[in-house]
C-alpha cells in the first residue's frame, strides 16, 4: 500500500485507539477517586499521576529506534494488553503504591500504542495528507475521551466510593482489551518491509537540532499537560466544591467533544489562518480559559469555559506531529516522534507533580494558574516559530502535495 492509498487501516487504527484512549480515560479519575478513598491527599494524587508518565519517559527514544528500522503494528496488542492489565490491576490494589506502579504499567502501555500508531500514520500517509490524517487519526483519542470520563461518573459514586472506582477501573481494563479487535491489516506489508533493512542511526542531538521539532515538542507538552491535569485535577475540585462525580465525567466529556469538533473542521481552519496564527490564537486562548476554571464559577459557567477549552486544546496535538514529522530526518521519524512523547511524558510527570504541590499550599485550584502560564509560553513560541507558505497549507487539502517533506519549510 503506497502512502495516500486505501484509508480502511485509518478507520480501524481509529476505532482501536478510541477504546485504548477510553480505557485509559475512565481510568485515571477513577484513579483519583479510588485514592482519595484510601486517604490520598493534593500532593498523593499528583505523586500517582506522575508516576503514570514515569516509565515511559524512559522508554519513548528505545522504542522509537526499534520501530524507525522495523514493523510498528506490533507495538499495538502490546501497548493494548499492559493499558487493560494496569487499569485492572489498578482496580485490585489496597495501597497507594500499588496503585501508584500499576499506574505507571497502563502509562507504558499507552505510550507503546501511541508510537506504533502515530508511526504507521507517519509512514502510510502522503505528505499533504498528514495534517488530515493525523487530525482524524487524534479523533481517536478524543472520542476516549469523551466517553471514558461519562463511564466512570456513572459508575462512581455513593457511600462506597473505594468499590465503585475500583469496578470503574476492572471495567475499563475489559473495555481497553475490546481495541484489540480492531488490530488487523493495518500496517502496510510493503511499508513495513521497506524499514526492515538497517540504516544510518541519527543522532539525537541532530533531530532536536532540526528547524520546527523543539518548539513541536514544546507546544504538545504544554497542550498535553494541560489535558492530563485537568482528567486528574477536575475530580478534586469537584468534590471540594460539591459537584457530584456524574457531573465531572459529563464535563470532562463535553471538553472531549469540543475537541472532536476542532479536529473535524482543522483543514478549513488552517487554511483559513495558517498554522503559525491558529496555533497563537487558541494557546493563548487555552491559557485564559485554564485560569478562568480556578474562579469560583457555576457549573454552568464551568461547562462552558471546558466546551471553549477543548476546542482551543484540539489543535496543538495533530499539528505539532505533522510538524515533527516533516521537520525530521528522513530515517529517523519514529524516533522524533518518540522524542516528542518523551517530552509528553516529562510535562505529565513534571506538571503533576508541581500541581501536587501547588495544591497542596495554594488550594486545588492553583493547578490550573499554572497551566494558564504554561500555554502563555506556548503561545510565545507559536508565535515565533517559522509558518508553512501558502502554497503549502493548499497541500493539507490535498491539492499541492507532490514536494518532499524534507524540502518543505517545516514548522508550527
Amino acid at each position: 500500500m503506497a502512502p495516500g492509498g486505501n484509508r480502511g487501516w485509518l478507520l480501524r487504527l481509529v476505532i482501536a485507539f478510541s477504546f485504548a484512549q477510553g480505557a485509559v480515560s475512565m481510568a485515571r479519575p477513577a484513579v483519583s477517586y479510588r485514592a482519595l478513598a484510601l486517604g490520598a491527599d493534593e500532593r498523593a494524587i499528583g505523586v500517582i499521576a506522575g508516576v503514570y508518565a514515569l516509565l515511559p519517559l524512559f522508554a519513548a527514544v528505545p522504542l522509537g529506534r526499534r520501530t524507525d528500522h522495523g514493523r510498528c503494528a506490533p507495538l499495538l496488542p502490546v501497548g493494548v494488553v499492559l493499558i487493560s492489565g494496569g487499569c485492572a490491576l489498578s482496580g485490585l490494589a489496597d495501597s497507594l503504591w500499588a496503585m501508584a506502579i500499576w499506574s505507571g504499567v497502563m502509562g507504558l502501555g499507552h505510550l507503546c500504542f501511541v508510537i506504533g500508531a502515530q508511526s504507521i500514520v507517519a509512514r502510510q500517509s502522503a505528505p499533504h495528507e498528514q495534517d488530515r490524517n493525523f487530525g482524524h487519526f487524534t479523533i481517536g483519542a478524543s472520542l476516549g475521551q469523551l466517553v471514558g470520563p461519562i463511564a466512570a461518573g456513572a459508575l462512581i459514586g455513593g457511600p462506597d466510593m473505594a468499590g465503585t472506582s475500583a469496578l470503574a477501573l476492572l471495567v475499563a481494563g475489559a473495555g481497553g482489551a475490546v481495541a484489540l479487535g480492531s488490530l488487523w491489516r493495518i500496517e502496510s506489508r510493503t511499508t513495513a518491509a521497506s524499514r526492515e533493512a538497517p540504516g544510518e542511526r541519527v543522532p539525537v542531538r541532530r533531530i532536536l537540532r532540526a528547524r520546527g521539532v523543539p518548539a513541536g515538542i514544546f507546544i504538545s507538552l504544554a497542550v498535553l499537560s494541560a489535558t492530563d491535569i485537568l482528567t486528574a485535577y477536575l475530580p478534586v475540585v469537584g468534590e471540594h466544591r460539591g459537584i457530584a462525580p456524574s457531573v465531572i465525567g459529563l464535563l470532562l466529556s463535553l471538553r472531549a467533544a469540543a475537541t472532536i469538533a476542532c479536529r473535524l473542521v482543522l483543514t478549513p481552519l488552517l487554511r483559513l489562518l495558517g498554522r503559525t496564527l491558529l496555533l497563537t490564537v487558541t494557546c493563548l486562548l487555552a491559557a485564559l480559559l485554564c485560569a478562568g476554571i480556578a474562579l469560583p464559577v457555576p457549573v454552568w459557567a464551568l461547562a462552558l469555559i471546558l466546551a471553549a477549552l477543548g476546542f482551543c486544546l484540539g489543535v496543538g496535538q495533530p499539528l505539532s506531529m505533522t510538524t515533527v514529522v516533516q521537520a525530521s530526518p528522513e530515517g529517523a521519524r519514529s524516533t522524533a516522534l518518540a522524542l516528542r512523547l518523551t517530552g509528553n511524558r516529562l510535562g505529565q510527570v513534571a506538571a503533576p507533580a508541581s500541581a501536587g504541590l501547588i495544591a497542596g499550599l495554594a488550594g486545588v485550584a492553583a493547578p490550573f494558574v499554572m497551566l494558564g502560564g504554561l500555554l502563555l509560553v506556548s503561545a510565545g513560541i507559536a508565535l515565533r516559530a517559522p509558518g508553512k507558505t501558502a502554497g503549502e497549507a493548499e497541500g493539507a487539502d490535498g491539492r499541492s502535495g507532490s514536494r518532499s517533506p524534507l524540502r518543505r519549510k517545516s514548522g508550527i
